[in-house]
Formats: structure tokens, sequence, C-alpha cells
């Protein structure tokens, strides 16, 4: 069955299979023993906030699980704060704009429960993949909501950069990896908590995270969902550019080094090797010929320090 019409199905169907046992919500088939935190980073979203809490709520409640819904607010200069108090929620507010990867991270550490969903509060994820992604996590590590067709709600100018970093991140994790910066994923909080560290400030949290997984072993699968237009102002800037080869840069070396360096010397020690066996045959070797040779063997030894690096931060 086609994990999207499930995941609708489900979603309405939980209101009809929770009953009320001795006054109490009887918990549906395939969540029992479950529970949930749910965490929101909320910058400067006093439109959509409100409703993406309460579409949580009233997407939970009747699985009759224990669930908290932690929104952090990032020092938001609207009425964001007061919204998703007024919804229900657990609110932390950030002194200053700390980025959506800080929020993230303060609202995990928050968390009580050991099943953590992350999700934007802008609108774009509809809370009724919850039950089923959490359900998925019971035999996972992480679920990740692929976005699939969806992402041509993605602006133009975006989408070939997305594209590139989703390519080279496939590489490197060596598995095709569908959406790799999917804000909507559930995963267990004791796995991820070692990464912490790793994890930057900014937008490129949930490519680091997944890259984090995938790389380390962990078991992580994706399912279908639907996505949908943001309510409000996209928070990408044009400065985002710059991260965004910084963080291929990042990514390079801290997950499997070697995929990168290993080729890229190899590359030069060819040419290298080319040019001098051109330069014997003439009796008159070049410096480039000696430059190439140099430049493969830093390269390797680079790619070398940068595997044992990366195998002391990602042991498990």
């Amino acid at each position: 069955m086609d994990a999207k019409v499930t995941g609708k199905t489900r979603g309405r169907a939980a209101g009809k299979t929770a009953r009320k046992t001795g006054g109490k919500l009887k918990v549906i088939d395939g969540l029992q023993g479950l529970s949930l935190s749910v965490v929101i980073p909320a910058y400067n979203e006093e439109g959509a906030v409100r409703e993406t809490i309460e579409d949580v709520m009233n997407t939970l409640k009747p699985t009759g699980i224990p669930f908290e819904v932690i929104v952090v607010d990032d020092g938001s200069e609207d009425n964001t704060r007061a919204e998703a108090e007024a919804a229900g929620a657990i609110v932390h507010a950030n002194q200053v704009n700390s980025g959506y990867g800080a929020s993230l991270k303060r609202g995990v550490k928050a968390a009580k429960y050991e099943y953590v969903a992350i999700m934007d509060a802008d609108g774009t994820y509809p809370a009724r993949y919850l039950p089923d992604m959490l359900a998925m996590c019971r035999e996972q590590d992480m679920v990740v909501g692929d976005r699939g067709a969806a992402m041509k709600n993605v602006p133009l100018i975006r989408r070939p950069a997305k594209m590139l970093l989703n390519k080279f991140a496939s590489f490197l994790a060596e598995r095709k990896l569908n959406d790799l910066n999917s804000g909507l994923r559930v995963f267990r909080k004791s796995e991820l908590i070692p990464f912490l560290p790793l994890l930057p400030q900014n937008f490129s949290f949930t490519t680091t995270i997944t890259l984090c997984m995938s790389s380390n072993g962990k078991r992580m699968i994706y399912t279908p969902i639907e996505y949908g237009k943001r309510v409000g102002k996209s928070k990408i800037r044009p400065v985002d550019f710059i991260n965004f080869l910084i963080l291929i840069l990042r990514i390079s070396t801290l997950f499997n080094p070697l995929r990168v360096f290993i080729p890229l010397g190899l590359v030069f020690f060819v040419l290298g090797t080319i040019k001098l066996i051109y330069d014997i045959w003439l009796e008159n070797i070049s410096e480039s010929a000696i430059f190439s040779l140099l430049a493969a063997i830093m390269i390797w030894s680079l790619g070398l320090i940068a595997d044992m690096i990366s195998r002391l931060h990602l042991r498990p």
C-alpha cells in the first residue's frame, strides 16, 4: 500500500480507533508503549505557529500516547511566543536569534521522551504523518519524511544547489539519500545525542544529522510525505550560498573523506606520471611533473588525516 495514502488514512482513522477505557484513551495499534516529543523551532512565525501546534495536538491526542509539544522561539520579534503559549505548547525562548540548528539542539535536549520528532512552524509539514513515522521508528533509528515530487514548491533558484548537495551527500554516504534536508523526521534521542557537538547552528542541521546517521551505520528509512506551501517569508538569505559552500567542505572532510581525497589525488598522480614519462623521453624532467606527484601525495596524506579525525568523531 502506498505510504502516502496510509499516512492520510491512519491520521483520519486515529480518532475512530482510539476509544476511552476507564476514562482513558486506548492507544491505537502499532503505538503501544511509545511516546513522542515534538520539537518545533520558530522564528517570526506568528501567522502559522498556532495552527501548526494545533495540528500536532489534534493528530496525537486521539492516538492515546503520551506526548509533548516543545516550541523553541528563536528570538522572534513578533508574537510567535505568545501564539505558541496560547496553543498549549511548552515554550523555550532564545534571548537572541541563534539559528535553526541551535534551536533544534535546545529542543532535543529538553525533550523528556526517547522518541523525538522535529518539524517546521511554517505549515509546510502536515502532522498527520507523525503516528505512522513513530510506529516505523520502533524498528529504526530515524525515519525521514521524503518530500519527493512535492519539492516543486521549492524556489527554482534553490533547486540546483539542493540537487548538487543531495548527489554529493549520497556519494559520500554510499547510499541514495532521497531528501537530505527534510524538516520532518522522527528519531531516537539516545542515538542523536552523541552527535550533537557535530551539528551546526544554522540551516545545515538536517543535512548534517542525515549524514551523521547514514555514515555511522544507523538504521534510517524514508517515507513519502506531502509538502505544503509555507506561511510567511522564507528565512533563507543570499549569504547562505557561502554557507552552502562551507557545508560542502565540511561534509567532504568529516564524512567518508577518502571517497573525495583518493580520486582527487589519483587525478594529480596520473597527470604527473604521464608528464614524467614524457619528460624522461625528452630527457628533461619539468617542475610540473614533480608538483603534480607531490600534490597527489599531499592530498592523500590530508585524506588519511581527515579519515582518522572522522573515525574519532563518528565512532559508536
